[in-house]
């Protein structure tokens, strides 16, 4: 993306808080974030699995993310119901 252009846009309080919510990684970007959801929802039509698969594995990494991977995957799976 060499070529690509950057633009700025106006979010909400909320918004942006529901955006950091979604980050599977602390320096993740909104331009990141929101590629993400767009491709999920994308999926969404053509492979629900698929993007339940994804979604699954996203919030895995924000629990362990929030969490300070203080449990293992297995640890999080029992203790959230994974």
């Amino acid at each position: 993306m060499a070529d690509s252009k950057i633009t700025t846009i106006k979010l909400r309080d909320e918004t942006k808080k529901r955006l950091n919510k979604l980050k599977e990684y602390p320096h993740e970007s909104y331009d990141e974030i929101i590629g993400k959801v767009l491709e999920i929802l994308n999926l969404c039509k053509n492979n629900p699995d698929k993007a339940g698969k994804i979604l699954y594995r996203i919030n895995l990494k924000r629990i362990k993310l929030k969490n300070s991977n203080q449990y293992s995957e297995k640890e999080l799976g029992e203790k959230f119901g994974f």
